[in-house]
């Protein structure tokens, strides 16, 4: 596959390749700062190009069909996203080191603590059932339709969707507590 020749080093493969990704990923990118709201940490382009460099990196590049390299992609821009909003919220806690609380007024959750809230929510839906997990990630962040992670699975398109349903429903009760 192009993408291990990349990873490899191959140049022609690389400039291969980056046309015929980039609007896609221009789209799961999209998606995922339309999440962030007005507060978002990057633009687009800096987001693909993230992402992009994260999974030509990556140790062990193994891609089963183009649906898994999109899922694995829309992955990477959530560890980006999450990775900006950790760091953000460090500084903003050094930051309140110096200011009395009296004069810090409740803002309500923060885009920034939203995300990681989310984040932590999948971390332990994943902890206790790797399989919702996934659907998870691949049906919300990689945008696959059931039909998709079904085949990536390797798993009937009915099991998929009763797994999603429980992996909402499970989300949901995590995030109104």
């Amino acid at each position: 596959m192009l993408l291990q020749r990349v990873h490899a080093g191959d140049q022609e493969a690389l400039n291969t390749v980056i046309p015929l990704v980039y609007n896609e990923l221009k789209k799961l990118a999209a998606a995922h700062l339309r999440r962030e709201g007005n507060a978002r940490p990057l633009e687009t382009t800096a987001l693909v190009h993230e992402a992009f460099l994260r999974l030509v990196n990556r140790e062990h590049p193994s891609y089963e069909s183009r649906a898994h390299f999109y899922g694995i992609a829309s992955r990477l821009m959530r560890q980006v996203l999450v990775d900006l909003a950790r760091a953000r919220s460090r500084e903003k806690r050094s930051a309140m080191q110096e200011v009395p609380i009296t004069e810090v007024s409740d803002l309500g959750p923060q885009p920034d603590e939203s995300l990681l809230l989310i984040d932590d929510a999948l971390t332990r839906l994943a902890r206790t059932d790797p399989l919702q997990g996934q659907l998870i990630e691949m049906r919300f962040f990689g945008g696959m339709t059931a039909e998709e992670s079904a085949a990536v699975l390797s798993m009937s398109v009915h099991v998929v969707r009763h797994e999603l349903r429980l992996a909402q429903a499970w989300l949901h009760r995590e995030m109104a507590r």
